[in-house]
């Protein structure tokens, strides 16, 4: 079996599979907020847990907040900055048509309670329009009160210009919010490096626990509670922690730069592995292939031969991918992603996204060609639509 689906959530990696083994069998267990000696063990190791993140991640131990994931993270944030922004003048939000459908959501929340929400146009290769972002800071200078933009998208791979953008939001003092999910656990990563204001990213997507997340906060003091609870998390998040998935998190991120390498050598693998399917099918198009991406992605169509048609075919050889993002794969349509790109539905409606990660070994891209192949060839002889 070969499992390409990194991007909709990794498999926990060997490391922390080994870890929460360990841990299972040796415990302690108990409430991390209790004094006696169990609780107190249960804290200093989730705090300790906190401290190899933030190293990890180039953060304060202050700035990282533990949640249950990107999404939370996301939504905190638009919560936390726009509910009193439009009383300071501030009535602007800025996303991109790229974004996961959490950011989107959130902001179309906000445009029903009278924000206006501007959508940076995407460039065919599919990197944000910076120049256009530029010109909005100049234009609502002032008025802005988020702006929200992910470093890689999580469909086409492809990075954004997450640390121009930051500059251009510091310089206007701008809250800037980056998904960096499909990032961090993919290409190392410094918050302080970056000047981002808000980062999130949830551990299920680089081999840690799902239900496990980070939100990264330059001040986390602005920050408000979305669950009030007993105070946790310096009162910016209630409830008992996850000490368990959030020890998890470190563990996956240690691992990561353990085998960070990897990638270097599943890169190549990949750029070979699309030479060579271009080779066999002249007619593929790489969606994003132009640009910047995270080695570890391929998004890939053959016009005419439908994505799901492709992706049952795969999975007869035990192959799993998926068609776009796993929140609208069963959905027979363009993404809003390449639709923002200005992708063909004839293009759009073929593709299959192909994602791994440093626990895949390199020959399961030799697999992928061969099945890929076999599918193109039967497909192309009936098409999809």
């Amino acid at each position: 079996m070969i499992y390409a689906d990194y991007n909709g959530s990794a498999p926990i990696c060997e490391d922390v599979k080994e870890y929460f083994i360990k841990r299972l069998q040796d415990g302690p267990f108990a409430n991390p907020n209790a004094i006696h000696r169990l609780g107190t063990k249960v804290l200093t190791a989730m705090e300790n847990s906190r401290a190899i993140c933030a190293k990890s991640l180039g953060a304060k131990y202050t700035q990282v907040i533990f949640n249950s994931g990107a999404t939370e993270g996301i939504t905190q944030v638009f919560h936390s900055v726009l509910d009193s922004a439009k009383e300071e003048g501030k009535n602007f939000v800025i996303t991109s048509g790229i974004e996961h459908s959490a950011v989107i959501n959130c902001a179309k929340f906000y445009e029903n309670k009278g924000y206006t929400h501007k959508v940076v146009p995407t460039l065919p290769n599919g990197v944000i329009d910076l120049k256009q972002l530029t010109n909005w800071m100049e234009e609502f200078k002032g008025r802005i009160a988020l702006v929200a933009i992910m470093a890689a998208n999580n469909e086409t791979g492809v990075i954004q210009p997450f640390e121009e953008i930051a500059k251009v939001c510091t310089d206007d003092s701008v809250p800037f919010l980056c998904d960096t999910t499909q990032f961090i656990g993919k290409c190392a990563f410094s918050f302080k490096e970056s000047n981002i204001d808000y980062a999130v990213t949830s551990g299920h997507k680089f081999g840690a626990l799902t239900g496990t997340g980070i939100l990264l906060a330059k001040h986390p003091a602005k920050l408000h509670p979305l669950v009030i609870g007993g105070g946790q998390e310096k009162g910016i998040r209630g409830g008992t922690q996850n000490y368990l998935g959030y020890e998890t998190l470190a563990v996956a991120l240690n691992s990561f730069e353990k085998n960070g390498e990897k990638y270097l050598d599943l890169k190549e693998k990949k750029l070979k592995f699309e030479a060579e399917i271009k080779k066999r099918f002249p007619q593929v198009v790489i969606l994003g292939e132009e640009a910047p991406r995270v080695c570890s992605t391929t998004y890939i169509a053959f016009p005419g031969i439908h994505g799901q048609a492709v992706q049952i075919e795969l999975e007869s050889a035990d192959i799993f991918v998926t068609t776009s993002s796993a929140c609208s794969d069963n959905e027979p349509v363009t993404s809003k992603v390449l639709r923002a790109m200005g992708v063909s539905d004839e293009v759009g409606r073929g593709v299959v996204r192909i994602s791994l990660g440093h626990c895949s070994p390199l020959e399961s891209y030799d697999e992928i060609l061969e099945a890929l192949t076999n599918a193109y060839e039967k497909l192309g002889k009936i098409k999809s639509y």
